[in-house]
């Protein structure tokens, strides 16, 4: 499923910043697209019933598109995953696609874990931090943990920025018992 949803993402990125378009306009239909799939049992059989011909499915899709006002690109996305029976991987395609474009505009996504909640000039200053660090800009959602005693875990990809009281703890504990 993991190869389906990047060979799809990739393909439609390379369509949407080939074409200039708004990447988050893109992935906004998409989500849009998901949740009526999501909700609507009917439309899923319908969608993904071999039965029917893919031009009723794309009539139904035409329907849609227009009501809400769906960009072409996006409507051939769906176009393209309903003809070779892939609307199943429709929300792994929509993750894999805001990754690729993360990664091909230069964003990352952090996850700040403080001991207490953050005031907008505190946040500010982290980002910025973490934009120096990553050197990409940055896209933070924020948690709480009381447990960290003070400070902030950040959580870029795989890496791990421990700026915690408990981290600092933790390292001077290793460092005595060494």
């Amino acid at each position: 499923m993991a190869s389906v949803a990047s060979l799809y993402a990739r393909a439609f990125a390379d369509v949407v910043l080939g074409a200039r378009l708004d990447a988050g306009r893109a992935v906004s239909e998409l989500d849009s697209i998901a949740a009526l799939l999501a909700e609507s049992s009917e439309l899923r059989r319908v969608w993904e019933n071999p039965a029917i011909p893919a031009e009723q499915k794309r009539r139904v899709l035409d329907a849609i598109a227009q009501r809400y006002e769906i960009a072409k690109p996006v409507r051939n996305l769906i176009a393209v995953l309903i003809d070779h029976r892939r609307v199943q991987f429709l929300a792994a395609i929509i993750r894999q696609l805001e990754k690729e474009f993360d990664a091909r505009l230069g964003f990352a996504e952090a996850q700040i874990t403080s001991s207490r909640e953050l005031g907008e000039a505190e946040k500010q200053v982290l980002e910025t931090q973490v934009e120096k660090l990553t050197g990409k800009r940055v896209r933070a959602s924020y948690r709480q943990n009381a447990l960290l005693l003070g400070g902030a875990v950040v959580r870029v990809g795989s890496t791990i920025y421990d700026g915690s009281v408990l981290g600092q703890l933790q390292r001077m504990k290793d460092a005595i018992s060494s």
